[in-house]
């Protein structure tokens, strides 16, 4: 075993002669590939061009000089997908980054007698791919002179059909991610799926599975026709059962022409009976004159009526003459009337005037006595010391006034400053006693909320008020009734729910009194549901009443919506499960045109600081904020009450909230009751203050009084008593004359009312007369208003008559032209008739019995054809459906037979298959053991056709005491390369390609195995010289022995490598 090594070492180091002299005509003609050439290709501005030899090629590089490029550009050139190459998804990832397209050239060798249209395309045809950056591709095939040929797809599917060039196949090409995985793969079935895709075995196996599909189809659908032909067979024998029956539809044929003669005949009978009738008609209305008589009695009886008329007319002509110069005259006495009135009443007021100028009068004379008599008196006495005493009494009087004073004014500025500090204290409890009045309205607010939200467990609707369960039970009574058109629709939250529920506060603040509002179809259902409400709210407590036609249909948004990128609209973040709902919230509230901010600031920026989005006309912030492009308003509430999903979280919310603003109850009526007790004290101390100014005040007067008696009565007595006696005789002579003047006075007063009770007497006797005349003339209107209406019903009579008259004019020129008309309709009745028998039939049975007989032979007629048609139509449909028939036996017996003569050909090829298949795994054994020897190695292909399985196993060199064979799994890198070379060589041996691409296939391999792999390919290359061969290797090829046949292609080393040793060189 180590001989037979070592000399394999040997002879692998020696170059291989390779005979030079083979003529250029044992290459292959068809579908080699002459030159490829790539620009902008993956990470490559120009990559190429490349003239490939006819037999072997191997492409040499380092990592990144594009040497995998040019496969992948050789699969995409020639049609195949991106995932063919396992180098990406998509053919726009092949170009170059910053360029817009790539383009790959592929010219392919087209010689010798199976050339594909050698006269179009010439010795090679080019095909020229252009890739652009959005994923679209072109494809242009030009000939050996570069005239463009077609740029469709399918011709370029036609040319690798006739070349055998299979892109998919890894035979043909196997690229590095494919080895790659086919030496890591540790599944049987991958191998064995990898030799039938490469024997095509798999392409086969689906042609079956196609043809049986399509075989069962067509078993299914010949199944089907023989079921349509049985409906067939039974349509055939029943058009032959109506084909058979024709002749007894003759007889009804001929019967019918007679009766259409008795008809006709008929017709003319009643035709003339009729015009017979119709001229005694007309005589008997040309003698009938009661309709002039009545004429003549209305005229009478409109005269007589209109004379009356006139008499009345004439009297009320009369007394109304009279009755206006009553009332001229009547308002010259009236005139006269004010005139007196005023002058009496003007001397009543003298009169009273001068009576009380003389009790004036005689009052100052008793008082000017009364004083004379006085002063005598005081003066008989010891006027002196009584002067004297008065005189200090007033000094003491004036003395306590003062003090009095002081001491009010001390007492009215107590009272200011009590009065200061009680308003004040009352202010403080107002204060107080409004916070506690709001904090009891929240607090009961907060309690009625937690028992609706408590409620709410078994009720959501509760949610909205508790009223709004038996609102709806009533609403439910009164549609069953049949009350409403339609029945309203509410409320409306109930219809609404979130889609993000960390918005419900923005949606409620939106909506406001929305949510609890009700829709109505019409008015008429608005006005009930207004009387049911009643029932259940308090007046200015009911729920909000929309009025809109109902529709099912969603109004059309487009264009109105509100639009942003970033921000939904209201409609975007709720779902509403009505679509009347849906119309109504657009109507009333205007929801498409309003967005959802959620932060404060963003909102600001959005709808202020620059151009609101298009539509948009509002926002709401998360926190229910409204946002307007000149104005912001906070939000007064904080918290979802309708649209809240956690109940229990909002429980524990509301009781926090209840205990806090029950403290702070307690706390604010605590501190009413202490302002309260001081405000009482201050009023207690303010009453008292006020007493004691009063009775200060009262004192002060009293005082005040007995000082000015005292001065007056000290002032009498200095008075001239003789001065006294002169005005009192003065006022006792002017009293005299006053009382003759006003006697005087009440005479004439006395003369004036004697003259108004004179007016007044004959102002009264022409208003009665007046007055009776005013009765008289409103009977006379009775009488005149009765009269008219007679005229007027006389008036109509006459009119009736008249019409009635004319009508019976009428009537007898209708009747006399209906006879002519009746008469020329006869005559063209008995020309029909005479048309259709010109003798004259005598007819004893009626039109009506004949026209039934007629139209039931015409039914019948009409049956029988509906049921077995027209006898033409009868006769060609029984031809068609004897044709049909047959046509479609035929038909289902041919495809009958097609199918099992397809069985039997499927069962042929099937068996075909299972040789080929064996055949091909036989001999796929044989070339990998032969194979295997030169590396004097031992191997074994254990194929399972029934599970589908491929066995690999190898004995590497220097293990043969161990007498085991292993699996792929267990050899080296070098050696499972070596192996998979071996297993690619004998599929090359077994299957038909123009040309045969290897990517990287020593790059696991050591020297040795190597030197062995390049000469098995060598040699197969020598066998097979019909055929191309590309090998990429990044390793050198230093030791390829020298041959016109065999082309290296050296790449250039990538542009980071090159400025990588020119940077080591500067180093140096």
């Amino acid at each position: 075993m180590s001989k037979s090594r070592g000399g394999v070492m040997v002879s692998g180091g020696k170059r291989r002669r390779v005979s030079d002299e083979r003529d250029s005509s044992n290459t292959g003609d068809i579908g080699l590939i002459e030159s490829i050439a790539l620009k902008n290709f993956m990470c490559h501005r120009l990559l190429g061009p490349f003239q490939f030899g006819p037999n072997v090629n191997f492409i040499v590089g380092n990592n990144g000089s594009g040497k995998s490029a040019i496969l992948t550009a050789l699969i995409v050139g020639l049609g195949g997908k991106a995932t063919d190459t396992n180098r990406g998804t998509s053919v726009k990832d092949f170009v170059k980054t910053g360029e817009t397209s790539a383009e790959i050239t592929v010219k392919v060798r087209n010689r010798g007698l199976d050339a594909f249209k050698r006269d179009v395309y010439g010795d090679s045809i080019s095909i020229e791919r252009r890739i652009f950056s959005d994923g679209s591709r072109t494809c242009k095939l030009r000939s050996k002179t570069g005239q463009l040929i077609s740029n469709k797809k399918e011709e370029l599917t036609s040319i690798l059909d006739h070349f055998n060039i299979q892109l998919d196949n890894p035979v043909s090409i196997l690229n590095q991610e494919m080895s790659k995985q086919f030496l890591h793969s540790k599944s049987e079935s991958d191998k064995y799926q990898f030799f039938m895709k490469a024997t095509l075995l798999d392409q086969m196996k689906r042609d079956f599975v196609h043809i049986k599909q399509t075989k069962t189809l067509t078993r299914q659908q010949v199944e089907r026709q023989e079921e349509a032909l049985k409906d067939l067979k039974l349509d055939f024998l029943q058009k032959k059962e109506r084909f058979e029956t024709l002749h007894s539809f003759s007889d009804m044929r001929e019967q019918l022409p007679s009766l259409q003669r008795n008809m006709a005949w008929s017709l003319v009978r009643d035709k003339e009976q009729f015009v017979q009738r119709l001229k005694e008609d007309v005589e008997k209305e040309e003698s009938n004159q009661k309709h002039q008589e009545s004429l003549k009695l209305c005229q009478t009886e409109l005269t007589a009526a209109e004379q009356k008329l006139r008499g009345v007319r004439s009297r009320i002509e009369s007394v109304t003459q009279e009755q206006e110069a009553l009332s001229e005259g009547h308002l010259r006495l009236k005139e006269q009337l004010k005139v007196v009135s005023k002058e009496h009443n003007e001397q009543e007021i003298v009169y009273f005037r001068a009576l009380n100028k003389f009790k004036e009068s005689e009052r100052e004379q008793n008082f000017l006595q009364e004083k004379i008599n006085k002063t005598r008196t005081s003066v008989s006495k010891d006027g002196e010391t009584e002067y004297s005493k008065q005189q200090k009494r007033i000094v003491s009087l004036r003395k306590q006034l003062e003090e009095v004073e002081e001491t009010h004014s001390q007492l009215n500025e107590e009272i200011k400053n009590e009065h200061q500090a009680l308003f004040t204290g009352r202010e403080a409890r107002d204060k107080l006693r409004l916070e506690e009045r709001n904090i009891q309205v929240l607090l009961d607010s907060k309690v009625r909320r937690r028992n609706q939200v408590l409620a709410s467990r078994s009720n959501k609707l509760k949610r909205f008020g508790d009223q709004v369960p038996d609102l709806l039970i009533s609403i439910d009574e009164a549609n069953a009734a049949g009350r409403f058109k339609k029945k309203p629709i509410g409320p409306l939250g109930a219809f609404i729910s979130l889609k993000d529920p960390l918005l419900a506060a923005a949606v409620e603040a939106c909506l406001r009194g929305f949510m609890k509002a009700f829709c109505c179809d019409n008015h008429r259902d608005e006005a009930l549901l207004q009387d049911i409400m009643r029932r259940h709210y308090t007046k200015g407590n009911r729920p909000q009443i929309n009025v809109s036609r109902f529709s099912e249909k969603l109004y059309n948004l487009r264009g109105r919506k509100a639009l942003h990128t970033d921000f939904p609209s209201l409609l975007d973040v709720i779902t509403v499960t009505s679509p009347v709902v849906f119309n109504c919230l657009i109507d009333m509230r205007g929801v498409e045109s309003i967005l959802i901010i959620k932060e404060n600031e963003v909102a600001r920026q959005v709808m202020q600081q620059s151009r609101p989005p298009k539509n948009c006309r509002e926002a709401f912030t998360a926190e229910g904020d409204q946002v307007f492009p000149n104005r912001y308003y906070t939000s007064d509430c904080k918290r979802a009450k309708y649209l809240g999903a956690d109940l229990e979280t909002e429980i524990r919310v509301l009781d926090c909230d209840l205990e806090s603003l029950q403290a702070q109850l307690s706390r604010l009526q605590l501190q009413d009751r202490c302002v309260s007790a001081n405000i009482q004290k201050m009023e207690s101390g303010l009453n008292r203050t006020v007493l004691n100014l009063k009775r200060n005040l009262a004192s002060g007067n009293q005082v005040e009084a007995s000082t000015s008696e005292l001065e007056a009565a000290g002032e009498e007595r200095i008075e001239d008593i003789c001065s006294l006696e002169e005005v009192a005789e003065e006022s006792r002579q002017k009293m005299e004359a006053e009382r003759q003047a006003m006697i005087e006075e009440k005479e004439e007063l006395e003369q004036h009312g004697e003259n108004v009770e004179h007016m007044e007497s004959k102002d009264s006797s022409v208003r009665e007369r007046i007055d009776r005349l005013c009765e008289e003339v409103e009977a006379m209107k009775e009488e005149q208003l009765e009269l008219e209406a007679e005229c007027s019903k006389h008036e109509q009579s006459l009119q009736v008559s008249e019409k009635k008259l004319k009508s019976h004019a009428e009537t007898m020129a209708e009747m006399k032209s209906g006879l002519a008309q009746t008469e020329e309709e006869l005559k063209e009745c008995v020309s029909k008739a005479s048309e259709i028998s010109p003798q004259r039939q005598v007819v004893s049975a009626s039109s009506r019995s004949l026209d039934t007989e007629i139209t039931r032979l015409q039914r019948k007629i009409k049956v029988y054809e509906s049921i077995h048609g027209e006898q033409q139509l009868t006769v060609r449909e029984y031809a068609e459906a004897v044709s049909l028939f047959r046509q479609k036996s035929k038909q289902a017996r041919d495809l009958r037979r097609f199918i099992d003569r397809l069985e039997h050909i499927i069962s042929d090829r099937q068996s075909r298959y299972k040789v080929l298949r064996r055949s091909l795994s036989v001999r796929c054994k044989l070339y990998f053991n032969n194979f295997m020897i030169k590396m004097n190695c031992c191997g074994s292909m254990i194929f399972d056709h029934d599970n589908e399985t491929l066995s690999i196993s190898v004995m590497p060199p220097g293990r043969g005491d161990e007498g085991v064979l292993s699996d792929m799994r267990s050899l080296s890198g070098g050696e499972r390369s070596f192996s998979t070379v071996c297993f690619m060589l004998s599929l090359w041996e077994i299957t038909e390609s123009p040309f045969r691409c290897l990517d990287e296939f020593d790059v696991y391999m050591d020297m040795h195995n190597r030197r062995i792999s390049l000469d098995l390919l060598l040699e197969l290359s020598e066998r097979q010289t019909l055929r191309q061969f590309i090998f990429v290797t990044p390793l050198t090829t230093s030791n390829l022995p020298k041959s016109r046949l065999i082309k290296i292609h050296k790449l250039p080393d990538p542009e980071r490598i090159c400025s990588e040793a020119q940077q080591e060189d500067k180093d140096a």
